[in-house]
């Protein structure tokens, strides 16, 4: 029995997600209801059973460490606007455009949420923003993956009233941090090429 509930233990250590498993009847975890039994306590997601009362943690070790990340690393941009919240998104609307970059996709999860969850939020908006040369580059480059991030979102948030940030970071730099697209030479020509794009338009904030 006492050699079981070791392998089970051993089992939750594996698992890639940081997940606590209290072992209280009715307790509601991240992937699945605890059912405690005579033997001990059971995951229904896992069908092993673990040592009751106790709980089991098993952490991940991050690919990358966030805190060795700088700005530059993954391409972030922020202005401050002041401006109501409209005015804001037809500003950089406009500017991206003079930039190069379409806007083929846009949307306020702020309406979105209030609606389905009487969430509150203050404006909250995002604009899609693509340059198509741009985006026929990198799929090349990436074998398509890099699809999965599309397109470079600018976020407008309102912080107060007539005042508003503008948000930004690279999907060419994040991608070929996490490899979804290649470190060579031509990804890094589209990293700089959209990078240089996304500083105009900022500074023409």
């Amino acid at each position: 029995m006492r050699r079981g509930r070791e392998v089970a233990v051993a089992a939750v250590a594996r698992r890639r997600a940081h997940t606590t498993l209290w072992a209280l009847r009715g307790h509601h975890s991240v992937s699945g209801v605890v059912d405690t039994g005579p033997n001990g306590t059971r995951h229904r997601d896992s069908r092993q059973w673990f040592i009751r009362p106790a709980c089991v943690t098993a952490s991940v070790t991050l690919p990358i460490d966030p805190s060795v990340l700088d700005a530059a690393d993954i391409g972030e941009k922020r202005a401050t606007l002041e401006m109501d919240h409209e005015a804001a998104i037809e500003h950089v609307r406009e500017t991206f455009a003079a930039a190069g970059f379409g806007v083929p996709v846009e949307f306020s999860p702020s309406d979105l949420l209030n609606e389905k969850v009487d969430a509150d939020r203050d404006p909250y908006y995002v604009l899609g923003a693509c340059n198509p040369t741009m985006a026929d580059r990198v799929l090349d480059a990436s074998d398509g993956q890099m699809g999965a991030l599309f397109p470079c979102n600018v976020v407008v948030w309102e912080t107060e009233p007539e005042v508003q940030v503008v948000y930004h970071v690279s999907i060419m730099r994040i991608g070929r941090l996490v490899g979804l697209a290649p470190d060579d030479d031509e990804m890094a020509n589209v990293v700089a090429e959209t990078g240089e794009m996304v500083d105009a338009a900022f500074a023409a904030l």
